[in-house]
């Protein structure tokens, strides 16, 4: 093997290993600055408005698993009665890169995947920025419950609904999930 073609080999084994080093510095500052932020507002009264009941990480020594409680007071289309658990992952390139959330609980809505509880919003792809927190993305998550999009639905039912103009059927059909045991989350 030429030389040159030996210091390339070696130069992209080097670079092949740099990409699997432990998370940088900087996500981990971040995300204990976000995590800070939230320990001081406390405990959220639940007449804050807030769509979200709780968010945190699962392990306070891996800050990149977090969870989040969503209620649906306030959320209207059906959602009153619901709380759900989501499970937000974050990646080690965050806040440059969006996480990656999903409902632990299923929820009936066009922008989830019922199966899954895969999140089909644009914040969490082509639309995220740096600025955005995992508390924001969390409230943007509940928002997208109470408007949904019906132009690239995960659950191509409830679009149906809504898109045919079948807006009780659609909030009927919420209520019934919301109501049902494996449609509410009932842990702390």
């Amino acid at each position: 093997m030429p030389p040159s073609s030996k210091a390339a080999s070696n130069i992209s084994f080097h670079t092949a290993r740099t990409t699997m080093s432990p998370p940088s510095r900087s996500p981990l500052k971040r995300l204990h600055a976000e995590l800070s932020a939230l320990q001081s507002l406390g405990a959220r009264p639940a007449s804050d408005g807030s769509a979200i009941e709780r968010l945190e990480p699962v392990d306070t020594d891996d800050l990149f698993k977090w969870e989040a409680v969503v209620k649906g007071r306030g959320l209207g289309g059906g959602y009153e009665d619901g709380r759900w658990l989501l499970e937000i992952e974050v990646p080690e390139q965050y806040p440059n890169a969006p996480p990656k959330v999903r409902f632990r609980t299923r929820v009936v809505g066009s922008n989830v995947d019922f199966e899954t509880g895969e999140v089909c919003l644009d914040l969490l792809k082509d639309n995220w920025s740096p600025a955005y927190t995992l508390e924001k993305t969390v409230e943007a998550v509940a928002l997208m419950l109470a408007n949904p999009g019906v132009d690239s639905p995960l659950n191509v039912d409830v679009a149906a609904l809504l898109r045919s103009g079948d807006a009780v059927g659609a909030e009927s059909l919420v209520r019934w999930a919301a109501a049902e045991s494996w449609g509410r989350y009932e842990g702390k």
